[in-house]
Protein backbone atom coordinates (compact mmCIF):
# COMPACT_ATOMS: atom_id res chain seq x y z
CA UNK A 1 0.00 0.00 0.00
CA UNK A 2 1.30 3.21 -1.28
CA UNK A 3 1.98 5.67 2.18
CA UNK A 4 2.50 8.99 2.74
CA UNK A 5 5.63 10.49 4.87
CA UNK A 6 4.69 12.61 7.93
CA UNK A 7 5.52 15.87 6.13
CA UNK A 8 2.76 15.05 3.75
CA UNK A 9 0.30 14.20 6.34
CA UNK A 10 1.05 16.87 8.55
CA UNK A 11 1.21 19.49 5.49
CA UNK A 12 -2.91 18.01 4.61
CA UNK A 13 -3.47 18.73 8.83
CA UNK A 14 -2.31 22.20 8.36
CA UNK A 15 -4.69 22.57 5.40
CA UNK A 16 -7.52 20.83 6.97
CA UNK A 17 -7.43 23.66 9.72
CA UNK A 18 -7.15 26.21 7.38
CA UNK A 19 -10.05 25.05 5.24
CA UNK A 20 -11.97 24.56 8.59
CA UNK A 21 -11.25 27.94 9.88
CA UNK A 22 -12.69 29.54 6.59
CA UNK A 23 -16.27 27.33 7.20
CA UNK A 24 -18.42 30.50 7.75
CA UNK A 25 -17.63 32.12 4.50
CA UNK A 26 -18.12 28.39 3.02
CA UNK A 27 -21.29 27.96 4.12
CA UNK A 28 -22.82 31.44 3.74
CA UNK A 29 -22.00 31.03 0.22
CA UNK A 30 -23.20 27.11 -0.40
CA UNK A 31 -19.91 26.35 -1.49
CA UNK A 32 -18.16 23.43 -0.54
CA UNK A 33 -14.59 22.59 0.91
CA UNK A 34 -12.23 22.67 -0.95
CA UNK A 35 -9.69 20.25 1.19
CA UNK A 36 -8.48 16.86 -0.14
CA UNK A 37 -9.05 14.01 1.66
CA UNK A 38 -5.62 13.59 4.15
CA UNK A 39 -4.55 10.14 3.18
CA UNK A 40 -5.33 9.70 -1.03
CA UNK A 41 -5.07 5.76 -1.58
CA UNK A 42 -7.34 4.20 -3.79
CA UNK A 43 -6.56 0.80 -2.19
CA UNK A 44 -7.64 1.73 1.22
CA UNK A 45 -11.42 1.27 0.64
CA UNK A 46 -14.37 2.65 2.55
CA UNK A 47 -13.05 4.08 5.78
CA UNK A 48 -15.71 3.60 8.62
CA UNK A 49 -15.43 5.75 11.87
CA UNK A 50 -16.90 3.92 14.65
CA UNK A 51 -16.54 6.76 17.32
CA UNK A 52 -17.52 10.48 16.80
CA UNK A 53 -19.57 12.87 19.19
CA UNK A 54 -22.31 15.35 18.39
CA UNK A 55 -23.71 18.50 19.88
CA UNK A 56 -21.48 20.50 22.78
CA UNK A 57 -18.89 18.74 25.07
CA UNK A 58 -19.80 20.60 28.47
CA UNK A 59 -17.23 21.68 30.31
CA UNK A 60 -15.89 23.54 27.09
CA UNK A 61 -15.68 24.81 23.49
CA UNK A 62 -14.45 22.20 20.53
CA UNK A 63 -13.27 22.75 17.58
CA UNK A 64 -16.40 20.33 15.20
CA UNK A 65 -18.71 20.41 17.75
CA UNK A 66 -21.11 22.01 15.01
CA UNK A 67 -22.51 18.90 13.72
CA UNK A 68 -21.92 20.57 9.71
CA UNK A 69 -18.88 21.66 10.78
CA UNK A 70 -17.62 17.88 11.91
CA UNK A 71 -19.93 16.63 8.80
CA UNK A 72 -17.46 18.64 6.10
CA UNK A 73 -14.36 17.05 8.56
CA UNK A 74 -15.43 13.52 7.52
CA UNK A 75 -16.08 14.08 3.93
CA UNK A 76 -13.08 15.85 3.46
CA UNK A 77 -10.72 12.97 4.75
CA UNK A 78 -13.43 10.70 2.77
CA UNK A 79 -15.16 9.07 5.63
CA UNK A 80 -17.94 6.60 4.15
CA UNK A 81 -19.64 5.96 7.70
CA UNK A 82 -19.10 7.47 11.49
CA UNK A 83 -20.98 6.13 14.01
CA UNK A 84 -22.62 9.25 16.40
CA UNK A 85 -23.39 9.54 20.16
CA UNK A 86 -24.57 12.90 21.83
CA UNK A 87 -22.25 14.57 24.21
CA UNK A 88 -25.52 15.48 25.63
CA UNK A 89 -25.82 11.73 26.61
CA UNK A 90 -23.44 12.23 29.59
CA UNK A 91 -25.19 14.58 32.28
CA UNK A 92 -28.82 15.09 30.79
CA UNK A 93 -31.34 12.99 32.54
CA UNK A 94 -34.44 12.80 30.08
CA UNK A 95 -32.21 10.23 27.54
CA UNK A 96 -35.31 10.28 25.37
CA UNK A 97 -34.81 13.97 24.30
CA UNK A 98 -31.05 13.33 24.10
CA UNK A 99 -31.82 10.19 21.76
CA UNK A 100 -34.67 11.88 19.53
CA UNK A 101 -32.56 14.98 18.94
CA UNK A 102 -29.27 12.56 17.83
CA UNK A 103 -31.45 10.95 15.22
CA UNK A 104 -32.89 14.38 14.31
CA UNK A 105 -29.68 15.91 13.56
CA UNK A 106 -27.93 13.00 12.04
CA UNK A 107 -30.76 12.61 9.63
CA UNK A 108 -30.64 16.32 9.30
CA UNK A 109 -27.15 16.97 7.91
CA UNK A 110 -25.34 13.59 6.94
CA UNK A 111 -28.02 10.66 6.80
CA UNK A 112 -25.61 9.07 4.41
CA UNK A 113 -22.60 9.16 6.73
CA UNK A 114 -23.83 10.39 10.10
CA UNK A 115 -25.19 6.50 11.92
CA UNK A 116 -26.91 7.67 15.23
CA UNK A 117 -25.75 5.46 18.29
CA UNK A 118 -28.34 6.24 21.17
CA UNK A 119 -27.33 6.47 24.55
CA UNK A 120 -28.97 4.50 28.01
CA UNK A 121 -28.42 4.71 31.38
CA UNK A 122 -30.07 1.91 33.15
CA UNK A 123 -29.79 3.68 36.13
CA UNK A 124 -32.51 6.13 35.27
CA UNK A 125 -36.17 4.74 35.91
CA UNK A 126 -37.58 3.13 32.40
CA UNK A 127 -34.24 2.53 30.73
CA UNK A 128 -35.63 -0.27 29.00
CA UNK A 129 -37.90 2.01 26.99
CA UNK A 130 -35.03 3.97 25.99
CA UNK A 131 -33.59 1.02 24.32
CA UNK A 132 -36.83 -0.09 22.69
CA UNK A 133 -37.15 3.74 21.06
CA UNK A 134 -33.26 3.24 19.78
CA UNK A 135 -34.19 0.33 18.05
CA UNK A 136 -37.34 -0.08 16.85
CA UNK A 137 -38.54 3.83 16.69
CA UNK A 138 -34.99 5.40 15.62
CA UNK A 139 -33.54 2.26 13.94
CA UNK A 140 -30.45 2.70 15.66
CA UNK A 141 -27.99 -0.51 15.25
CA UNK A 142 -26.40 0.16 17.96
CA UNK A 143 -26.00 2.15 21.90
CA UNK A 144 -23.37 3.83 23.98
CA UNK A 145 -22.89 3.76 27.24
CA UNK A 146 -21.50 5.93 30.06
CA UNK A 147 -21.41 3.97 33.18
CA UNK A 148 -18.25 6.59 34.66
CA UNK A 149 -21.20 9.17 34.36
CA UNK A 150 -24.10 7.79 34.87
CA UNK A 151 -22.85 6.02 38.38
CA UNK A 152 -22.95 2.54 37.97
CA UNK A 153 -20.13 -0.61 37.89
CA UNK A 154 -19.85 -3.33 35.41
CA UNK A 155 -20.79 -5.59 38.64
CA UNK A 156 -24.33 -4.05 38.59
CA UNK A 157 -27.39 -6.09 37.92
CA UNK A 158 -28.96 -3.60 35.51
CA UNK A 159 -25.49 -3.93 33.47
CA UNK A 160 -25.80 -7.31 32.88
CA UNK A 161 -29.73 -7.37 32.04
CA UNK A 162 -28.82 -4.42 29.66
CA UNK A 163 -26.56 -6.61 27.79
CA UNK A 164 -28.92 -9.45 27.58
CA UNK A 165 -31.57 -7.08 26.10
CA UNK A 166 -29.05 -6.15 23.34
CA UNK A 167 -27.86 -8.94 22.70
CA UNK A 168 -31.58 -10.07 21.95
CA UNK A 169 -32.27 -7.00 19.66
CA UNK A 170 -28.94 -7.68 17.86
CA UNK A 171 -27.77 -4.19 19.06
CA UNK A 172 -23.77 -3.40 19.14
CA UNK A 173 -23.13 -1.99 22.66
CA UNK A 174 -20.68 0.32 22.93
CA UNK A 175 -18.29 1.06 25.80
CA UNK A 176 -16.66 4.39 26.63
CA UNK A 177 -14.47 3.73 29.24
CA UNK A 178 -13.16 7.55 29.41
CA UNK A 179 -13.95 10.75 27.36
CA UNK A 180 -11.08 12.95 28.74
CA UNK A 181 -7.76 12.14 30.80
CA UNK A 182 -8.47 12.52 34.17
CA UNK A 183 -5.64 15.74 34.38
CA UNK A 184 -7.85 17.74 32.72
CA UNK A 185 -10.92 17.26 34.34
CA UNK A 186 -12.81 20.08 35.98
CA UNK A 187 -12.06 19.84 39.77
CA UNK A 188 -15.88 19.46 40.56
CA UNK A 189 -16.50 16.56 37.84
CA UNK A 190 -13.68 14.19 38.59
CA UNK A 191 -14.39 11.18 36.58
CA UNK A 192 -12.54 7.47 36.65
CA UNK A 193 -12.14 5.42 33.99
CA UNK A 194 -14.89 2.64 33.87
CA UNK A 195 -13.28 -0.22 36.02
CA UNK A 196 -13.21 -3.12 33.10
CA UNK A 197 -12.60 -6.00 35.63
CA UNK A 198 -15.97 -7.64 35.47
CA UNK A 199 -16.57 -7.04 32.19
CA UNK A 200 -14.83 -10.64 30.67
CA UNK A 201 -17.28 -12.48 33.06
CA UNK A 202 -20.31 -10.45 32.00
CA UNK A 203 -19.94 -11.23 28.68
CA UNK A 204 -19.63 -14.40 28.98
CA UNK A 205 -22.86 -14.88 30.58
CA UNK A 206 -23.95 -12.89 27.51
CA UNK A 207 -24.07 -15.05 24.43
CA UNK A 208 -24.52 -13.13 20.97
CA UNK A 209 -23.62 -9.89 22.82
CA UNK A 210 -21.38 -7.10 20.54
CA UNK A 211 -19.43 -5.19 22.39
CA UNK A 212 -16.94 -2.36 21.40
CA UNK A 213 -14.82 -0.96 23.76
CA UNK A 214 -14.45 2.76 23.03
CA UNK A 215 -11.38 5.53 24.56
CA UNK A 216 -9.26 2.04 26.26
CA UNK A 217 -5.26 2.69 25.85
CA UNK A 218 -5.46 -1.44 25.08
CA UNK A 219 -2.72 -2.33 27.56
CA UNK A 220 -2.82 -4.25 31.27
CA UNK A 221 -4.48 -7.11 32.60
CA UNK A 222 -7.93 -6.64 32.06
CA UNK A 223 -6.95 -5.93 28.19
CA UNK A 224 -5.15 -9.23 28.30
CA UNK A 225 -8.39 -10.72 29.72
CA UNK A 226 -10.46 -9.66 26.56
CA UNK A 227 -8.37 -10.57 24.24
CA UNK A 228 -8.86 -13.96 25.07
CA UNK A 229 -12.68 -13.72 24.35
CA UNK A 230 -14.07 -13.64 20.75
CA UNK A 231 -16.34 -10.81 19.81
CA UNK A 232 -14.79 -7.96 21.70
CA UNK A 233 -13.43 -5.04 19.92
CA UNK A 234 -11.29 -2.63 20.64
CA UNK A 235 -11.70 0.74 18.86
CA UNK A 236 -7.81 3.07 18.72
CA UNK A 237 -8.54 6.35 19.58
CA UNK A 238 -6.47 5.97 22.29
CA UNK A 239 -4.14 3.93 21.56
CA UNK A 240 -0.54 5.55 21.75
CA UNK A 241 2.30 6.36 19.74
CA UNK A 242 2.25 5.80 16.04
CA UNK A 243 3.45 2.20 16.00
CA UNK A 244 0.56 1.65 19.16
CA UNK A 245 -1.65 0.39 16.39
CA UNK A 246 0.60 -2.39 14.90
CA UNK A 247 1.38 -3.36 18.37
CA UNK A 248 -2.52 -3.78 18.77
CA UNK A 249 -2.59 -5.85 15.82
CA UNK A 250 -0.31 -8.10 16.31
CA UNK A 251 -1.04 -9.01 19.97
CA UNK A 252 -5.07 -9.14 18.80
CA UNK A 253 -6.66 -11.25 16.32
CA UNK A 254 -6.56 -8.69 13.30
CA UNK A 255 -10.72 -8.66 12.78
CA UNK A 256 -10.95 -7.42 16.72
CA UNK A 257 -9.67 -3.67 15.94
CA UNK A 258 -12.04 -1.16 14.51
CA UNK A 259 -11.08 2.51 13.41
CA UNK A 260 -12.32 5.39 16.03
CA UNK A 261 -11.58 9.19 16.21
CA UNK A 262 -13.01 10.33 19.37
CA UNK A 263 -13.58 13.25 17.56
CA UNK A 264 -14.59 16.11 17.78
CA UNK A 265 -13.06 15.81 21.14
CA UNK A 266 -9.41 14.65 19.91
CA UNK A 267 -8.02 15.94 16.95
CA UNK A 268 -8.85 13.80 13.87
CA UNK A 269 -5.53 13.63 11.52
CA UNK A 270 -3.93 12.30 14.70
CA UNK A 271 -6.20 8.83 14.56
CA UNK A 272 -5.61 8.97 10.53
CA UNK A 273 -1.68 9.18 10.95
CA UNK A 274 -1.70 6.71 13.64
CA UNK A 275 -3.29 4.07 11.52
CA UNK A 276 -1.13 5.56 7.97
CA UNK A 277 2.35 5.22 9.73
CA UNK A 278 1.92 2.29 11.41
CA UNK A 279 3.36 -0.86 9.45
CA UNK A 280 0.27 -2.80 8.92
CA UNK A 281 -0.16 -4.64 6.20
CA UNK A 282 -2.42 -3.78 3.42
CA UNK A 283 -4.81 -6.58 4.74
CA UNK A 284 -5.06 -4.97 8.56
CA UNK A 285 -5.17 -1.55 7.00
CA UNK A 286 -8.49 -2.79 5.01
CA UNK A 287 -9.51 -4.36 8.58
CA UNK A 288 -9.01 -1.62 10.64
CA UNK A 289 -10.75 1.08 8.37
CA UNK A 290 -13.48 -0.64 7.10
CA UNK A 291 -14.06 -4.53 6.96
CA UNK A 292 -14.31 -5.18 11.01
CA UNK A 293 -17.02 -2.16 11.28
CA UNK A 294 -19.12 -3.81 8.71
CA UNK A 295 -19.10 -7.33 10.10
CA UNK A 296 -20.11 -5.92 13.24
CA UNK A 297 -22.94 -3.94 11.62
CA UNK A 298 -24.13 -6.84 9.12
CA UNK A 299 -25.07 -8.84 12.40
CA UNK A 300 -27.51 -5.89 13.90
CA UNK A 301 -30.89 -6.11 13.91
CA UNK A 302 -31.32 -2.85 11.86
Amino acid sequence: MQKLDRRELLGGTLAGAVAVGLHTAAVAEDTPLLQPPLIQDEQRGRVIDTNVSLFQWPFRRLPLSQTDVLLQKLRAHGIDQAWAGSFEGLLHRDVAGVNSRLAAECQKYGSDILVPFGTVNPGLPDWEEDLRRCHEEHRMPGIRLHPNYHGYTLHDPRFERLMHLAAERQLIVQLATAMEDQRTQHPLMHVADVDLTPLPEAIRRVPGGKPVILNHKATGAVFASLMKIPGVYFDMSRVNATDGIARVMRTLPPDRVVFGTHAPFLIYESAMIKVYESDLKETETRAVLHQNAERLLSKTGV
